[in-house]
């Protein structure tokens, strides 16, 4: 058997074509770092192949020591290094990035097969739908639709009944919780929509869930199979469209019209359809309300055909004119109804909390679904949540927050006249958060939204909500997360955009 100490140690390779640049913001041993990396994963640097010491590699490169000693070190830790006592520093025989290169040169020419592990069908449905586009919410840009006034939001007073509950929580609220929800805010909730909504129910009906996208995943879930029809409005949400196509449902687009959802259509089309999605008391995003000629034919369809409604009560709290409108389910018999509502236009989105009203003999299920999905919301929100409502706030907090988003309307339709008259026609409505604005016959809302980007303002085509072009385009113009300032110079930028358009 040879002598180890007789056997001849091969030469170390030589390092000298790493670009290292000193004033760049990353330091100088995690570009050298990455930079071997790279070469050890190429293949430039082969298994086993031998590294200069560190004072050699430092003086070839013209950097400190220690910038080579921590970038050895990482490599090491990290298994693409192997030290050799008294030999010196090689490359690892057995890389940890060797069978991620396989599978993903696999990944690679998966791409033209068709047989094979995959996603679902289900699963491609899902990934090729969009919902909405990312914003930067740290900006408070104008018209971004939908979102509050989060600068006048009580703070202070939610911290102190944050700050109350996490001082002393009881263990109910640090467990799993009820996966239907922290019943007081259940209850609450309950006498809330009876008193405002007119919607009629117990709290054992009221589900809390992670806001009403949640809602319509749970009851694609729970209601749907693959290949049933649903009646969703055409213009309409495209998150509830994009929820029953990634579920595998047919969509069947229903007009809307002067008077809401054109009910008779809907039959024409498919009059077996399993559900109907609407928006019944601000219609959106046309801001139509249901009349009550079409909302007790749609619960009679409903009731003959076998059928759910789900009516999503998005922003009913903002009505500036006239009396509340009373929630659809108010209205319902047949228990064919579900409600979804949410806390994301009142009070933050982020806050990620929202309520289901379903019929009695769906509770079980729903209760269910919902303990699969994510066992439930927050303990402790929930009842920070509940002491708002209880001790007044969210009344009031609505009350002010009515108030200024009606004198905000009315400086987006002054401005609007002043800045926009001849480009784009921007009427006022009795209830919402946010306007339409209507432009000429001919010209490409989408276009339209592309010119008003390059002036910072963020306004979503008419056309995106509608399952065919429609004859005329316009903008949403959400009014009620910027100020009045913001309004008028939104406006002036707006109209510079347009201007282009001739």
């Amino acid at each position: 058997m040879p002598n180890q100490s007789n056997q001849k140690i091969a030469p170390p390779v030589p390092i000298t074509d790493l670009d290292l640049d000193q004033n760049a913001g990353v330091p100088l041993y995690r570009q050298l770092y990455e930079g071997l990396r790279r070469s050890i994963l190429v293949g430039e640097l082969s298994p086993g192949v031998r590294l200069p010491s560190t004072r050699a590699l430092a003086a070839d490169l013209s950097i400190g020591r220690n910038t080579v000693v921590n970038a050895y070190e990482q490599l090491l830790a990290e298994g693409y290094l192997e030290g050799r006592t008294g030999s010196g520093t090689y490359v690892a025989a057995e890389l940890p990035d060797h069978l991620l290169r396989v599978r993903s040169d696999q990944r690679k020419s998966a791409k033209s097969r068709k047989a094979g592990r995959g996603l679902s069908s289900r699963g491609h449905l899902l990934a090729g739908t969009t919902v909405s586009e990312p914003h930067d919410f740290a900006i408070p840009r104008a018209f971004r639709a939908g979102l509050p006034a989060m600068e006048i939001f009580p703070f202070k007073t939610w911290s102190r009944l944050w700050n109350r509950r996490w001082r002393s929580p009881s263990l109910d609220l640090l467990g799993y919780g009820d996966p239907a929800g922290y019943r007081p805010l259940r209850e609450i909730i309950a006498s809330y929509l009876g008193a405002v909504r007119g919607v009629r129910c117990e709290a054992d009906q009221v589900i809390m869930i992670a806001g009403s996208q949640q809602a319509l995943d749970i009851v694609t879930r729970v209601l749907l199979n693959e290949g049933d029809v649903v009646w969703v409005e055409d213009p309409g949400y495209p998150g509830a469209r994009g929820a029953f196509q990634g579920a595998g449902a047919e969509v069947a687009p229903v007009p809307v019209d002067s008077q809401g959802l054109d009910i008779a259509t809907g039959i024409a089309r498919a009059p077996n359809a399993r559900l109907a999605y609407v928006t019944p008391s601000h219609q959106y995003p046309l801001g139509i309300t249901m009349t009550l000629s079409r909302r007790l034919e749609l619960l009679d369809w409903a009731a003959r055909n076998r059928s759910w409604v789900l009516e999503d009560d998005y922003d009913s709290e903002y009505r500036y004119a006239g009396l509340p409108i009373a929630a659809l389910q108010g209205l319902d018999e047949e228990d064919s109804v579900i409600y979804v509502g949410s806390f994301s236009k009142t009070l933050f989105p982020s806050l990620r909390i929202g309520y289901m009203v379903v019929p009695q003999g769906l509770v079980d299920t729903f209760v269910a679904a919902r303990e699969l999905i994510d066992r439930g919301s927050p303990s402790l929100e929930q009842a920070v949540l509940a002491d708002f409502m209880v001790e007044g706030h969210f009344e009031r907090h609505i009350r002010r927050t009515r108030s200024l988003y009606a004198e905000r309307q009315e400086a987006l339709v002054e401005s609007a006249e002043r800045d926009l008259r001849g480009l784009m026609e921007v009427r006022p409505s009795s209830s919402g958060m946010d306007l339409i604005g209507r432009l000429a016959k001919g010209v490409d809302d989408r276009l339209a939204q592309r010119l008003a980007a390059q002036h910072d303002v963020e306004a979503t085509p008419l056309s995106t909500y509608y399952f065919e072009p429609p004859e005329q385009g316009g903008l949403l113009l959400g009014f009620t997360g910027v100020d009045e300032a913001q309004i008028a110079a939104g406006t002036r930028r707006l109209a510079e955009a347009l201007s282009s358009l001739d």
